[in-house]
């Protein structure tokens, strides 16, 4: 088993069982069911939560923010450099602090992903 799969194993693990509605108690208990006002819709099942899915993440806000990608609600390209700024200050601190800590494919992805949004905000200006 790989260290990856023992730490999921061990959240896994750690992680308390969803409660049955059935057994809530009507103090405090809170409510498992989505509020009436929004539209129930299938979870497709969430990607695992690892170092790559963040950085790609705060990636592609930046690439959004530079114009690079549309928006989706819009489908239009928007350009906010306050906000790409504020996604490259994110990754180069995640740089910082997971120093010596990361797997050569993540600091490769890190390495190049910082070098691509920071030509780009300089070409933004």
């Amino acid at each position: 088993m790989s260290d990856k799969e023992k730490l999921q194993a061990e959240v896994a693990a750690e992680t308390p069982a969803a409660q049955d509605p059935a057994d809530a108690t009507s103090e405090g208990a809170a409510s498992t069911e989505p509020p009436a006002d929004r539209p129930q819709t299938a979870h497709a099942q969430l990607p695992p939560a690892t170092l790559t899915l963040l950085l790609t993440s705060l990636g592609t806000q930046a690439l959004m923010s530079l114009g690079q990608i549309p928006h989706p609600a819009t489908n239009k390209p928007e350009f906010d450099l306050e906000q790409a700024r504020h996604c490259i200050d994110l990754l180069s601190m995640l740089e910082e602090k997971t120093a010596n800590n990361r797997t050569n494919e993540e600091s490769q992805l890190l390495d190049g992903m910082l070098y691509e949004l920071r030509m780009l905000f300089v070409q933004s200006k």
